[in-house]
């Protein structure tokens, strides 16, 4: 046995939703080994004294773009568009690979600070974002953004995102036993056209690829697909076996109850960005009726240029509250329910049950610890609801993945992150920003 989680309180979130307390936690071969009340007669390698933690599953981030780190706070408080096309596209168009390393690694700091173990990231610059996935340790979902627009000159064998993906999904799909996956990506039915719908499915079907795209983020948009085509956003990418493969689609603001049954029947997920849907007015999802219509409903934080931050325990907790907001019943969805979209869905949605999600025998130790011996955690009655409700990411002190501690008391085992800031400062700020010496 590698290591021994001692005297540990366990949120397990398995099928029966056990919460252990001073319990001990085995990790052998990057698997959890042992879970029960009782230590093993085994010895372990090193013995982590978990006295006042709580143990839980890795959090899984289903939607962010870990490229678009550098513009956190420079597109606030503004309209979507004024947001989108006059203040992150023109930046984002600036990038280069440097640079999208730089920032992909600076994210996935703080994920792994924020107890996040694995992230699908739909964005451009795939091939650099995994290489700092690569290097860092961390469970990814990498999707290359693609979009087009009527006019466009499209073939799937020469078109430019077409191409990166393609070569992304050679190159790194499996990559260290399967922890980079690479999925289809779509920017959304706003800006593309059944040309690319049909290639991409064709690919990702042919390729038992999942896909990543936007749905649904405001009704202004689908008042328009309805206009155009006499058909939602959800139906008319249906109609091009978009939904043919599993399916992560972020924000579904907008949903009709017909598109979320259609959606379930498709196997799709939503992915819930509470806060980033706030910050930037797009709306509200309606969760309890994805979830009554058989939707599995996982979280994201949507990219720090939009949620400023990739802390996900705040959209456990925003999701938990904006439900009650909406249907005025403060005992809508509970923070158990909360607490397994950003585990147990977030695995589903990403094609990870069979690996992580829970603590159980057999999984990876993909697993957290969170200080509960703060003022803010104390007392508690629940661990659950403390978790959901009064916990943040900055309560984690340890994030392991595959049974190798990534993080621990401000310490980084695989970013060294004076090199990142230095190739930030260096590098990646000013290509960014060589126009704008305010926001340098």
């Amino acid at each position: 046995m590698d290591t021994l989680f001692s005297n540990v309180s366990v949120v397990t979130m398995d099928e029966r939703m056990q919460v252990l307390t001073d319990a001990f936690v085995g990790v052998t071969d990057g698997k959890v080994s042992w879970l029960a009340k009782k230590p093993p007669q085994e010895k372990p390698k090193q013995i982590i004294d978990g006295t006042g933690m709580v143990l839980m599953p890795g959090l899984i981030n289903c939607h962010t773009q870990l490229d678009l780190t550098l513009l956190r706070g420079y597109a606030d408080d503004c309209d979507l568009h004024t947001w989108y096309q006059d203040r992150v596209y023109p930046r984002e168009e600036k990038l280069d690979d440097r640079a999208a390393k730089a920032a992909a690694l600076l994210g996935i700091a703080e994920c792994l600070r924020f107890g996040v173990t694995s992230v699908s990231n739909l964005s451009h610059h795939v091939d650099a974002v995994a290489q700092a996935v690569a290097e860092s340790g961390i469970k990814a979902n990498l999707a290359q953004e693609t979009a087009m627009y009527l006019g466009d000159d499209f073939d799937f064998e020469t078109y430019p995102d077409c191409q990166a993906f393609v070569a992304a999904h050679e190159k790194w799909h499996g990559f260290d036993q399967g922890r980079i996956k690479i999925d289809a990506g779509l920017q959304g039915e706003p800006t593309s056209t059944y040309q690319l719908w049909d290639a991409l499915s064709e690919y990702a079907i042919n390729n038992r690829l999942g896909i990543q795209l936007h749905l649904s983020e405001r009704k202004a948009d689908e008042d328009d697909c309805l206009d155009r085509n006499g058909l939602s956003q959800t139906e008319l990418l249906d109609c091009h076996n978009i939904f043919g493969v599993r399916a992560q689609a972020a924000h579904c603001v907008a949903l009709e109850r017909e598109d979320m049954q259609l959606l379930a029947r498709r196997g799709a997920t939503a992915v819930h960005c509470p806060t980033s849907d706030q910050k930037l007015g797009r709306g509200r999802a309606d969760v309890l009726a994805m979830v009554r219509a058989g939707m599995n409903v996982a979280l994201g934080t949507d990219s720090p240029a939009a949620s400023d931050s990739l802390d996900l325990l705040q959209q456990v907790r925003a999701a938990a509250l904006l439900a009650k907001d909406r249907t005025g019943d403060p005992a809508a969805l509970g923070a158990p329910a909360a607490l397994l979209m950003a585990t147990v869905c977030g695995a589903k949605a990403q094609g990870r049950s069979r690996e992580c999600g829970m603590v159980k025998t057999g999984m990876d130790a993909d697993l957290i610890l969170l200080d509960f011996t703060q003022p803010h955690l104390i007392p508690c009655h629940n661990i659950l609801s403390n978790v959901v409700y009064s916990a943040t990411g900055r309560d984690v002190c340890m994030t392991m993945v595959r049974g190798k501690i990534l993080y621990a008391a401000g310490k980084y085992a695989t970013i060294d992150l004076s090199t990142v800031m230095k190739e930030l400062a260096d590098h990646a700020m000013p290509t960014i920003f060589a126009d704008n010496e305010e926001a340098k």
